[in-house]
């Protein structure tokens, strides 16, 4: 049989063109409607579909009767995200740990719960026999998003209570992915990298005594090495992207599949298609490849005008990927300033000096600086524009030497936390299928014999 996957024939062209207009909905139709696009009404608040316990994303009221206009503030089972980091930062502990325990259990961990939680991941931090041969290392994907999702699946039919959705075989099978995910991810990306371009296949076992964040990095890394600084900025990341409220969209995601009561795995890899995606978790990879072509284009890193001048570009499609956004500025719902992203950039100037990168570090420091006002001047947005996580996530991980095909898979080994969590409560709360209305608008017809159909 020959295969022809990734050919668009004449056929398929014509086809397309034929059944365009049929698909296409007038877009004033929705004001006329009252439908919210995308779950959002005009002022890019949220519908809201739900109630959670898990996470809290707030933007504190100004006083100046500016109510969106305030502060970011993001809070973990009713826990400032910021006092969690400081406190673990304080202590000397890797915090991604006792961030998922909160986040699956409801409370902070002790110290004797937090050590058994650890061992239980480590417990858990081992693929089924032969799973990386035959699963694997199995037709690679270029895509290491895919790569999770299809071992995600595969790991379905290793588990003898796949289908129960009780919740402690539920909160086993979160844990499990929990602790499996870094080796997929990394596994995945070792092995694709091994049938591209050949050379050595290196897969390192994780270390049981060694964070999470920690054996990331030890799997990752031919020669096993990495220093503190490195290890903590990274769990610190993994900390950060954790959970962010029920309606980012693959957490919703994960509402609406566990809402028609399926599987675990099935779930899950449904949120990983949806991280995927450019306009969710593929956002940092867009950043960091903004960079790239601003570095080659604006000569004086440290030019307040040619910068402002490369920006101005990129809004009017005249720069980059044309498709006039500055990438990791915005939010939507923060507007004076991401939590994530304030917290991450101390940690992001510490590693920088480290690796001797300080001038790029200014670079994206005079980026976030003059962005905002450039947004404002060129889109008259007034409400306030900020960067988000995504804005510093790419440059991180650049030094950590990550590549970029592990970006998102990164964001999905943090999230898979919030995700296991929100599974958790639908199934507990909820005993309706997920189902939002659509309004058909589509005009009725009649039904035409074929003799009388025309070409």
């Amino acid at each position: 049989m020959n295969y022809k996957f990734s050919a668009i024939t004449p056929e398929i062209s014509k086809l397309a063109e034929k059944s365009l207009d049929s698909y296409k909905i007038d877009p004033a139709l929705y004001t006329q409607y009252d439908v919210k696009r995308g779950l959002r009404d005009i002022n890019g608040n949220g519908v809201v579909a739900g109630l959670t316990n898990i996470s809290t994303i707030k933007v504190l009221n100004t006083g100046e009767g500016m109510p969106n206009h305030g502060e970011g503030k993001l809070y973990y089972r009713g826990i400032d995200v910021e006092d969690i980091v400081a406190g673990f930062i304080k202590e000397k502990r890797f915090g991604f740990e006792e961030t998922v325990y909160l986040l699956l259990f409801g409370s902070m961990p002790s110290e004797k719960e937090l050590l058994d939680f650890k061992k239980l991941l480590a417990d858990f931090r081992f693929l089924p026999p032969a799973f990386t041969r035959d699963v694997i290392m199995k037709a690679p994907s270029d895509n290491m998003m895919n790569s999770i999702a299809k071992s995600v699946l595969a790991l379905y039919a290793y588990d003898k209570n796949a289908n129960g959705i009780s919740i402690p075989n539920v909160l086993r099978q979160c844990i499990e992915l929990i602790s499996l995910f870094p080796l997929i991810a990394i596994y995945g990306y070792n092995a694709y990298k091994y049938s591209k371009d050949g050379g050595s296949l290196f897969i390192h076992d994780p270390l049981p005594e060694l964070s999470i964040a920690e054996n990331i990095l030890y799997m990752l890394r031919p020669d096993k090495q990495f220093t503190e600084l490195e290890a903590r900025i990274l769990d610190l990341a993994l900390v950060l992207h954790a959970e962010h409220g029920g309606g980012n969209n693959s957490t919703f995601t994960v509402h609406v599949v566990s809402s028609s009561g399926t599987d675990t795995y099935s779930a899950i890899a449904a949120a990983l298609g949806s991280l995927k995606g450019p306009k969710h978790g593929g956002a940092n990879i867009k950043v960091a490849m903004m960079f790239d072509d601003m570095k080659q284009n604006v000569h004086d890193w440290t030019d307040e005008d040619e910068v402002r001048s490369y920006l101005q570009k990129l809004l009017k499609k005249q720069a980059f990927d044309r498709a006039g956004l500055i990438y990791g500025m915005g939010h939507a719902v923060y507007s004076q300033s991401d939590p994530r992203a304030k917290v991450f950039k101390g940690f992001v100037e510490k590693l920088s000096s480290e690796k001797n990168r300080h001038d790029e570090f200014a670079l994206y420091s005079l980026v976030e600086k003059l962005a905002p006002e450039v947004i404002a001047e060129e889109r008259r947005i007034y409400k306030g524009v900020c960067a988000n996580v995504d804005f510093y996530s790419g440059f991180v991980y650049r030094m950590l030497g990550i590549p970029d095909e592990l970006f998102t898979p990164l964001f999905a080994i943090s999230r898979i936390a919030g995700w296991s969590a929100h599974r958790i409560e639908e199934l507990i709360n909820s005993n309706k299928i997920i189902r939002p209305a659509y309004k058909a608008i589509s005009p009725m017809r009649e039904y035409t014999d074929m003799e009388n159909r025309m070409d």
